[in-house]
């Protein structure tokens, strides 16, 4: 039994900009999204410091991160001309988080297919894993 579970997400974050024309232009509702001076939670005073736009998968139980990288690459797929565009206009920086919850020291393989890998970098994304 699988209980090790993966999340991945890509994001597009910045100073402040229009998180409703970086969904028409992707063509893409994200996820989650959140603008610079939102509250945190309810039970904080504590602000978002940055907009935020985010896709991507719920926690999934998975032995291989390249499962949850690929549903989220595949909304992307030919939307890296669109990517630098938005990056260059509002001043925005990519990344692509990788969150992995092990249990019962099962770990997934954590390796980046090539695709992963030129798509990363045709938009200038820095990929991060964490482990939760």
């Amino acid at each position: 039994m699988i209980e090790t579970q993966v999340k991945v997400y890509f994001t597009l974050y910045g100073d402040e900009f229009p998180i409703n024309e970086v969904t028409r232009r992707l063509k893409i509702t994200p996820t989650e999204s959140y603008k610079k001076g939102d509250i945190i939670s309810a039970n904080s005073s504590l602000c978002r410091k940055e907009t935020s736009w985010d896709y991507g998968t719920d926690y999934q139980y998975s032995l291989d991160v390249n499962e949850q990288l690929q549903q989220v690459r595949d909304q992307f797929r030919d939307k890296a001309s669109i990517i630098n565009q938005l990056q260059a206009e509002f001043g925005l920086v990519s990344k692509i988080y990788i969150v992995i919850r092990m249990e019962n020291g099962q770990a997934p393989a954590l390796y980046l297919e090539k695709d992963i890998i030129t798509f990363a970098s045709n938009i200038g994304a820095e990929i991060e894993v964490d482990f939760v």
